[in-house]
């Protein structure tokens, strides 16, 4: 079964290892003993069966976006395996010119991670954004977290009304440790969800009852690298009990529509 992970971060060799740590501390979890860093990916992906891996960027500070997305640009450009997502920030100065760049870049959608960053989904000074990319690139949002409020379902539910064909993905099943609220609040929209870091949490009956709910055409298969270790979440899918059509469109038609690949 051929699989793509549509949720994976990478870091630079000289930082790598902290900025694991960093991820580790900040949601109080061990995680693995996954470095952080492209090469481990691609190889631990490679063992599981993972053939091409989505990178996703977030900058903490609106002076970081060019670097980053500079950085993600040339994973991909190194790395055929590698599909890239570019990096925005509420409190950029231009950001219908780091928009272009980002296209220009090679780069496929944008990454929001709402929590690290500290601004709402639906922070008006997002709107720009939503509005230069909709029809053109879908949004990747984190979403949800318990002792937040940035990354609420409710907040993606409003921004979705307010641009609608705004093609967008909310990983951890629409909401991490809040599953049945994003299903209260997305279930009826047509937003894309990827499964990440939720398998080790959910039961696969409960994870299976979202996959019936949803439909598998509205899911993809992430990681999470370097949170968790590709080889152990491809096995975690695999258990669910799911007809091969359903796994299948999971594990890579979704993302192949999404990405046009």
């Amino acid at each position: 079964m051929q699989i793509i992970d549509i949720h994976t971060h990478v870091y630079p060799q000289k930082v790598a290892s902290s900025a694991v740590e960093s991820i580790k501390e900040f949601y109080c979890l061990e995680g693995t003993d996954m470095d952080g860093t492209a090469s481990t990916l691609i190889r631990r992906g490679n063992a599981a069966g993972v053939t091409r891996f989505v990178l996703l960027p977030v900058a903490n500070r609106a002076g970081q976006v060019q670097s980053i997305n500079n950085f993600i640009a040339t994973q991909v450009q190194e790395n055929d395996c590698f599909i890239g997502l570019g990096a925005v920030h509420a409190e950029m100065e231009d950001m219908a010119s780091e928009i272009d760049r980002i296209a220009e870049l090679g780069l496929r959608g944008i990454k929001i991670h709402p929590d690290f960053q500290k601004f709402p989904i639906d922070d008006p000074r997002l709107f720009p954004v939503y509005e230069a990319v909709r029809g053109k690139m879908p949004v990747l949002f984190h979403m949800g977290d318990p002792r937040y409020d940035y990354s609420h379902p409710s907040r993606l539910r409003r921004v979705l009304d307010l641009f609608p064909g705004l093609e967008t993905i909310a990983a951890h099943f629409g909401g991490h440790t809040m599953y049945e609220t994003a299903c209260e609040n997305l279930k009826d929209t047509d937003c894309v969800f990827d499964i990440s870091s939720t398998l080790m949490f959910l039961p696969n009956k409960e994870a299976e009852r979202y996959v019936s709910i949803y439909g598998a055409e509205r899911l993809a298969f992430g990681t999470d690298y370097p949170l968790w270790d590709p080889v152990v979440e491809v096995e975690r899918f695999l258990s669910l009990d799911l007809t091969m059509e359903q796994k299948e469109q999971i594990a890579h038609k979704t993302a192949e529509r999404i990405f046009k690949l």
